[in-house]
């Protein structure tokens, strides 16, 4: 069994001499709802079809508000499936203006359903970056992690979004993929699955991105009961423990992020919105803050932390 006194991801950066603080907030995230078409096993925050934490109208006003008065450098858009909520147009329109990036994060699924296309074309009028989940180039891999029929779809739609100019050297329209793992081990060499990618969706598919990421899974959610369930948790956690860099907590997105839940509570990012670890430690509403979190102030950490810095890290 890990012995959690001992490998606490806290005591692991006091044995370096690092403290995980913040620095200035560039990055606003928003996590527009848990409503998904999907039932990923490796999703964090156990979103599917039959979640109803779906973001307001009220509160999307809010975050546009947040985000016209403090100006980020980039607005991540979360969820869940964010093309499923129904205010998502809207949040488009008004957030694209206020900062130099705004992603959209997809499966790549949810978008090609029926009434919901149209965001293809508002993603790139406004210039949209898209980073889209796209597990494996294997159809078998990719569907027991996803569901079936996913291959196709994503495909689908990686050809309407390189029709629109993504993908494509000179566009300015970009759009990187994500790759988890299927089990529970740890990602590969992002370096060499890119050019592994790349070749073949071109050879195959005709089809071009950017930039893709390898990220592990995090311990949290879904893929946490998995592990559970298959007495691989333990195996696991100490995987992640011993491939710690402490290079790695230099670049951590949480440094530089706020993050907005579906409600408007607050955390240093969506793994310890999934882990109810509230930012500065106190549950606190979008509509109750009146500056950002200043320069130094601690972030909230648990053992989950072992993933973001387990080899390149996660950022």
């Amino acid at each position: 069994m890990l012995n959690r006194e001992k490998n606490s991801f806290r005591q692991t950066l006091a044995s370096h001499g690092i403290r995980l603080t913040r620095g200035r907030a560039t990055t606003l995230q928003v996590n527009v709802g848990l409503l998904c078409n999907q039932s990923c096993h490796h999703c964090h925050l156990n979103a599917g079809p039959g979640r109803d934490e779906v973001m307001g109208q009220e509160t999307i006003d809010q975050v546009v508000a947040l985000a016209g008065r403090f100006r980020f450098e980039t607005i991540d858009i979360t969820g869940g499936a964010p093309e499923m909520n129904p205010h998502i147009s809207d949040l488009l329109r008004r957030l694209a203006p206020l900062a130099p990036t705004v992603i959209l994060r997809s499966n790549l699924t949810a978008v090609s359903e029926p009434g919901r296309r149209h965001l293809l074309d508002l993603c790139s009028g406004r210039r949209i970056t898209i980073v889209a989940s796209f597990p494996s180039l294997n159809r078998n891999q990719a569907e027991s992690q996803r569901g079936p029929g996913v291959f196709d779809q994503s495909l689908a739609t990686l050809k309407e979004l390189n029709k629109r100019g993504y993908g494509r050297p000179g566009s300015g329209l970009s759009i990187n993929l994500v790759v988890n793992p299927a089990g529970a081990f740890l990602p590969g060499s992002q370096a060499r699955q890119e050019k592994q990618f790349h070749r073949a969706l071109e050879k195959k598919w005709g089809i071009a991105f950017n930039n893709l990421y390898t990220f592990a899974n995090m311990p949290l959610g879904r893929f946490r009961a998995w592990l559970e369930k298959t007495g691989n948790l333990e195996g696991y956690l100490q995987k992640l423990t011993a491939g710690f860099n402490p290079c790695a907590t230099d670049g951590l997105m949480c440094r530089t992020m706020i993050s907005v839940a579906w409600d408007g509570t607050l955390f240093d990012c969506d793994f310890n919105q999934a882990a109810g670890l509230f930012l500065n430690n106190v549950r606190t509403h979008i509509s109750e803050i009146d500056e950002l979190p200043r320069p130094g102030t601690e972030i909230m950490v648990a053992d989950h932390c072992y993933t973001c810095t387990a080899g390149a890290g996660f950022t």
